[in-house]
């Protein structure tokens, strides 16, 4: 398949940044293993890793670059700028590292026929049916026990296939293995082993089934990139990268009056009502931490300055169901960053935070698409409503467009990874001046 819009793209055209995504996504089989990535690429730029459980008064400096995670699954990386004071504001980005999976239930062990089982959960709302008749194995953190101290450990392993099966139903679905022996028993010894510890070390675990094969770039122009977990590893990723990169530019940051921001959050596809969640207090704590020394109204000052762009992945139109889109409304891959829109709040954007992305992408030459769901078609939600809604804050829900939305194997466009991190990274660097030029309640 290859998009008419697409085929006069440069075989090279993008394909450098879109080869980084991706091998983000390879090293991502579990939230637990994105957020890992991400913390690994925030301390090689200078980022410094803080803790919730310890006072932040003294950390905390102008130009300064930090980052905190939650659970393993959660993390909020941020810069001050060199003109911060308490009620200036934030200019954040939110996204999410889980994605619809499958994971092992706490006593998963069945037996029937001859065949040894490990029972799962659906996790999320996947299209089930894409995960059939494909090489899976499993991901996840174990909770690790030496010398009486406990450590939640990252896992992954490789050359574990299982095929997944339907019965019908999602209660029956279960995964099969051909071994002929105590299924969970060899489970916890290959975990062991690929922990190199003993399997009495393990206390408990959380595991998710992911497909082994790689993610890709393909399409007869290298247009495509054919992968897991694109929603909502992409927008991730390139609020990530956009943050990085905005603070090379040490004159923009220390010029600033406020701190910039990427959360991304655990479980947005179960409705994010967790601890590590975005309908959680965490963005409201963090918020409120970095008000120290400041006025009685600082935090609600900070909530009335600042902006929250939802970076949630898009819909775009399908070549075989044009019709399930509004006509005015179908979003092309490769053609853009989306604007989200619902007369029913699914979405949170507004006319005042529509505007302000548009200048800032007219400014660099972006182009910008929009998107509203056909009166008649369900439409789903973002972290933007929950946010928005909880803090008060204006926001702006956006996302790249796709096809296969919460399959097993999802499909973008190349130029919008490159073209996301651009938008997000003028959305850091420009948005404080930009926000001033606004005259809106």
């Amino acid at each position: 398949m290859s998009s008419l819009s697409t085929l006069n793209i440069s075989e090279n055209s993008c394909n450098y940044e879109a080869e980084k995504f991706i091998d983000f996504v390879n090293s991502s089989p579990s939230p637990f293993h994105a957020v890992d990535s991400v913390k690994k690429t925030l301390s090689k730029n200078g980022f410094k890793e803080l803790s919730e459980k310890h006072s932040w008064n003294e950390c905390i400096r102008p130009n300064g670059r930090y980052y905190f995670s939650r659970n393993g699954s959660t993390v909020v990386a941020f810069a001050v700028g060199g003109n911060y004071k308490p009620g200036n504001g934030f200019n954040m980005i939110g996204a999410h590292t889980d994605s619809p999976c499958l994971k092992l239930k706490p006593v998963s062990m069945k037996q029937n026929n001859g065949y040894l089982k490990v029972g799962v959960q659906t996790y999320g709302g996947g299209l089930w049916h894409t995960w059939f008749d494909r090489d899976l194995s499993v991901a996840g953190v174990v909770m690790v026990e030496s010398e009486g101290h406990f450590t939640q450990t990252l896992v992954r392993i490789d050359d574990l296939n299982y095929g997944a099966e339907s019965q019908g139903n999602k209660e029956e679905m279960e995964v099969n293995s051909d071994t002929p022996l105590n299924h969970h028993a060899i489970l916890l010894k290959k975990i062991a082993d690929t922990l190199k510890i003993k399997v009495s070390q393990i206390r408990d675990f959380e595991l998710c089934l992911y497909d082994t094969q790689p993610s890709a770039i393909g399409g007869i122009c290298n247009e495509f990139i054919f992968s897991p977990r694109l929603d909502n590893l992409n927008s991730s990723y390139c609020a990530i990268e956009a943050l990085v990169r905005s603070t090379k530019n040490s004159e923009a940051l220390s010029s600033d009056n406020r701190i910039w921001l990427a959360a991304l959050f655990d479980n947005e596809e179960v409705g994010s009502r967790s601890a590590y969640g975005a309908d959680s207090s965490l963005l409201d704590n963090f918020i409120r931490r970095l008000q120290v020394n400041g006025s009685f109204a600082s935090f609600e000052e900070s909530i009335a300055n600042s902006f929250l762009i939802s970076a949630d992945m898009a819909h775009a139109i399908h070549p075989n169901y044009p019709e399930m889109h509004e006509e005015n409304h179908a979003p092309a891959m490769n053609k853009g960053m989306v604007i989200k829109v619902n007369a029913g709040q699914r979405y949170a954007t507004t006319s005042a935070t529509s505007t302000m992305i548009k200048v800032i992408a007219e400014k660099h030459n972006l182009n910008i698409q929009q998107f509203v769901c056909r009166n008649d078609v369900p439409c789903g939600s973002t972290i933007g409503p929950l946010i928005s809604s909880n803090l008060g804050v204006r926001t702006i829900d956006v996302g790249n467009p796709m096809l296969s939305m919460h399959s097993i194997r999802e499909t973008m466009g190349t130029d919008d990874v490159s073209s996301a991190i651009s938008l997000f990274k003028a959305f850091y660097t420009e948005f404080t001046e930009l926000d001033s030029k606004f005259k809106v309640d």
